[in-house]
């Protein structure tokens, strides 16, 4: 039998055969793609003609297209629809993976060429894009070890194995915490629970009883609306011990070892330590910078969590209890202090924000800003869960938009945005095939709270800056581009979900039809930074905690070292960080984040300031600021360095004052 993943994909825009592809395929496409990938590489760094841009550098961007196919796949399933078979395939593979790509990035003759070009650039006549890719082709090489002794590159891709093999346990076994644990409940035990979470409860028990999961469209508004603290401090508990509880799946002598490898990394490479390293080809440049800008919002956001704290330990006492204010009650009582202070339930939201609805007003932001619109596609995918939408502009196919929304015990917790195949014109007008994987709880219909919406224009935010991508090179299409740029196309996207003309049109019930009353959405619009001093805290600590684990020596204990870290700022004892350590799997799943979690900060400047930009034209779909952003913004990909990009949009860069304001500091 021909294996489908290494066929040529006759299937409607070369969408993968999900309905033909089997688990044990993935071993045998594998072996023929890293080959594959491997002799392309060799017969660049071989052949007799001099170096060109052609025959280096384009033709390294094309020598791996199989195995990006086969990897884009493979990486895929085992995030949305895992089974043992496929973690054990991913145990052999990353450090494969890591040795193949060791070995093409520390090629001496490859850098040679590599580096010839890159030393007259000027004379190349090359366009700034090709410039821009060539500008990252060498820095990577050299970022990989080409450039040191030979003894220093061997421990190099040897510390790239054991990175990429530590990296998959880490994820492995947080994913089966999350999946194995569950608290069987019987009807006595959900008092204050809305409904909907009773429903979602019953569908994860099998229909038998209630199940309270790990999911955190389950466990969120179980620890807001349960009134049995003692189940709640069960719940709180389990959820913040993820990669912790000891065994085979814990999680901390294995960050610790990480850290350690990831420094040793940075000083051969000549860095003082792995944060100077990562940050050197970020926006942000230096450590210094990125404390600075957390420590400006930290102040007045722990000034705002102490006086929310006080306000919920004076609900205790009302409500004649004796208990200090711990983890497992700010939820719950933060929830009764929004409804004191702005009088409404965020529970009764929930009926007028049905999936189907969202999801349909992310798309129609889209057809207003970018001219999109979204045709839903009858074709075969991997899980009956997820559904697919051909995405055009007039008769115009622009890509596949893929959306997995419910959360399962074979689906890693979370939400992200991935891509089946990145756009590009080097091999011909290739189109992007993207993802959007979310967690919520299903239903019959399935109801979001406010944040779960704003998730959904998240993630969507990624997704349309893969989909709208308009350049030459893989390297820099879509999503390739540095880690705190990433964030601003998806943060800034957020902010038309808040638009009022938006939440007319669609926030409306999900049985009546009724739009959202004008009385709750005005409340619900004045109340949107309500809870900022708890979100804000609890992110910036583990910003924090992040980049001290990444500066200077890295530490033996690693929950030693967040423990002192969170000492020294003097983080609240009722608020925990939103990823401790054993669970962090932003920075220890892989270095896309590593002391680079504060991304989504640096990015909020930029998103807080964009969208400033169209409030001041008074139009928030304001057509020629949309057309500004789609060129510099969401086609643009990493053609040009995130500075210049930002600038090209908005004029100069912006400081945090934007950012304060919009979560509520703006007197800070």
């Amino acid at each position: 039998m021909t294996n489908p993943l290494i066929s040529d994909w006759n299937t409607p825009f070369q969408m993968p055969p999900f309905e033909q592809i089997e688990t044990g395929q993935f071993a045998e496409a594998f072996d023929v793609a890293i080959n594959e990938a491997r002799a392309g590489a060799e017969a660049v760094a071989t052949q007799a003609a001099e170096p060109t841009f052609e025959n280096t550098i384009e033709a390294l961007e094309q020598s791996d297209a199989l195995l990006d196919r086969v990897a884009g796949v493979f990486y895929n399933l085992s995030g949305t629809d895992s089974d043992s078979e496929i973690e054990t395939l991913m145990r052999d593979l990353s450090p494969r993976l890591s040795a193949l790509s060791s070995e093409i990035f520390q090629d001496q003759r490859l850098f040679s060429r590599v580096d010839a070009l890159w030393s007259k650039v000027g004379e190349l006549g090359l366009d700034q894009e090709q410039a821009r890719v060539l500008e990252l082709y060498h820095r990577s090489f050299v970022r990989a070890g080409a450039a040191l002794a030979e003894a220093d590159r061997a421990r190099l891709a040897e510390i790239g194995q054991a990175l990429a093999k530590l990296g998959t346990q880490f994820t492995q076994n947080l994913l089966a915490d999350e999946r194995d644990w569950g608290m069987a409940l019987t009807a006595d035990d959900l008092a204050g629970l809305p409904d909907d979470l009773k429903r979602a409860m019953s569908v994860a028990a099998g229909g038998e009883g209630y199940r309270l999961t790990l999911s955190r469209s389950i466990i969120v508004p179980f620890l807001e609306n349960s009134t049995r603290r003692d189940l709640r401090e069960t719940a709180w508990k389990a959820w913040t011990a993820r990669g912790a509880n000891g065994g085979q799946t814990d999680n901390r002598a294995i960050a610790a070892e990480i850290l350690a490898l990831r420094h040793e990394k940075a000083t051969l490479l000549g860095f003082d330590d792995f944060a100077h390293f990562k940050l050197a080809t970020e926006m942000a440049g230096t450590p210094d910078r990125v404390r600075d800008l957390l420590m400006k919002v930290w102040s007045p956001a722990k000034a705002q969590a102490e006086r929310d704290a006080e306000q919920l330990r004076g609900l205790i006492a009302e409500a004649g209890q004796n208990h200090d204010l711990e983890g497992w009650d700010w939820r719950f009582y933060e929830e009764k202090l929004r409804a004191r202070e702005h009088d409404f339930d965020a529970a009764a939201l929930k009926p007028y924000f049905p999936l189907d609805s969202m999801i349909e007003a992310s798309f129609d932001v889209a057809r207003k800003l970018f001219n999109l619109d979204f045709r839903p596609l009858n074709v075969p995918l991997y899980h009956e869960d997820a559904r697919a939408w051909e995405v055009v502009r007039g008769d115009t196919h622009i890509g596949v938009f893929i959306g997995d929304y419910f959360a399962r015990p074979s689906k890693r917790s979370g939400a992200w945005c991935s891509r089946f195949r990145g756009q590009q014109k080097l091999a011909g007008d290739i189109r992007p095939i993207v993802i959007n994987v979310c967690n919520f709880a299903k239903g019959d219909p399935s109801l979001l709270t406010f944040d779960d919406a704003r998730t959904l224009f998240h993630e969507f935010g990624h997704a349309l800056h893969s989909l709208l991508s308009d350049v030459t090179y893989p390297l820099i299409s879509g999503t390739s581009v540095a880690r705190d740029f990433v964030e601003l196309p998806s943060q800034l996207y957020e902010h038309w979900l808040s638009e009022r003309p938006v939440l007319e049109s669609f926030a409306r019930h999900h049985e009546t039809g009724e739009p959202l009353p004008g009385d709750l959405l005005d409340k619900l619009l004045a109340a949107e930074t309500f809870g900022q001093g708890f979100a804000t805290v609890e992110y910036v600590a583990s910003a924090l905690v992040d980049l001290d684990f990444h500066t200077g020596k890295p530490p033996a204990d690693a929950m030693d070292a967040q423990a002192a870290t969170l000492a020294r700022i003097g983080q609240p004892s009722a608020i925990p960080m939103r990823h401790a350590t054993p669970n962090f799997a932003h920075v220890f799943a892989g270095d896309g984040y590593s002391a680079g979690y504060y991304s989504y900060m640096w990015s909020e400047v930029m998103d807080a300031d964009a969208f400033e930009a169209f409030k001041e034209t008074g139009n928030a779909f304001d057509p020629a600021m949309a057309e500004k952003l789609a060129a510099h913004i969401y086609s643009a990909g990493g053609s040009r360095p995130p500075e210049d990009l930002y600038t090209a949009f908005r004029g100069q860069m912006p400081g945090p004052e934007a950012l304060l304001k919009g979560r509520g500091f703006a007197d800070a």
